[in-house]
This record gives C-alpha cells, structure tokens and sequence, in this order.
C-alpha cells in the first residue's frame, strides 16, 4: 500500500524506519530518509510544509490538566470510602488498603551453625551442607543458599587460580 500527498513523500506504508526513497515529482527527483524514532508522522522531514498549519486546538492539554486535578480533588473522598468498606468487613478494600499501606514482607533467613570446612575441595564442602541439611541442622532452603554461596566462592578460587597461572607465565621469558 501506498500514501501519497501534497504534503508528504510516497510512502510504502511497511517501510522500514529510515530507509531511503526516491521521491518522483515532475520538477526534479529527490531522496527523503523515510522514518525517524520519536513521535509523530515518520514521512515528515525538515523543510516540509506542515500537515497542520493551524496547529495544535486551544485547550487541548487542558483537558488533561483538568482531569487529573479532578481525580486529585476527589482522592481523599475515595480514600474515606476504602477504608469505611474495609472497616465494615469489605475483604477487597481491606486488601487494597493493607497492600497500599503496608510494605511487601520478605523472608527473613535464620542463623545456622555447622560444621563446615572451607578449605575442603568445593565439591566437599557440598557435601557437608548436604549431610548438614540430612540431619536436620539446616533447612533445605537456607540449605541451598548456602550451596549457592559455596559455588560462588569456587568460581572465585577459579578466577584467582587462572589469574596465577597467567602471571606466572608471563613472567616466564
């Protein structure tokens, strides 16, 4: 499909924005870079004449203005009537409330205590969280995070490791 006007280029209406187009009028041949990011019309290039030259009608962020400060004017009212339906029982209002007022709680871990050698082999000191977790010294969920916090100190005994290794042979001549 194809819009043609006075007052933009032929336009294929799948374009890509900022491909190139050749722009054929009777007085001369003319590229136009189809497209641009942002808003508004992307066959719109400097220099065009304006699609609309009376421009934009009075008023008209007006009425956005004027809706928002409505909503504003009313929130208090709004604000009474949640919260007398969940004084009276109302379970929806009383959850939006609580759930507006209240911050989300997050679990909370517990302090463990273990026996547990770090200087163990990683795969060893899995081991002892797994037989920790066995019998029933650590949750199964703190138990995990620990496993993941061990694997993490392995990747950085790794990194330190290949950080040696390049050293010393780059010191090599």
């Amino acid at each position: 499909m194809t819009i043609e006007s006075d007052a933009y280029p032929p336009t294929d209406v799948g374009q890509a924005v900022g491909q190139t187009v050749a722009q054929s009028s009777p007085e001369q041949m003319t590229e136009v870079t189809v497209g641009r990011s942002g808003l508004g019309n992307p066959a719109w290039h400097k220099g065009m004449p304006s699609p609309n030259p009376a421009g934009r009608p009075p008023g008209i962020n007006m009425r956005k203005t004027r809706i928002h400060e409505r909503m504003l004017d009313q929130a208090g009212a709004v604000i009474d009537v949640m919260l007398q339906k969940a004084l009276e029982g109302d379970a929806g209002a009383a959850a939006l409330v609580v759930n507006r007022v209240l911050p989300v709680l997050r679990p909370e871990s517990q302090m463990v205590t273990f026996a547990l050698d770090v200087d163990q082999p990683v795969s060893k000191q899995v081991e002892q969280v797994l037989a920790a977790v066995a019998k029933g010294e650590v949750a199964p969920d703190i138990g995990k995070r620990i496993v993941d916090m061990v694997q993490a100190l392995g990747s950085v005994r790794v990194i330190e490791d290949f950080e040696q290794r390049l050293v010393a042979l780059e010191k090599r001549p």
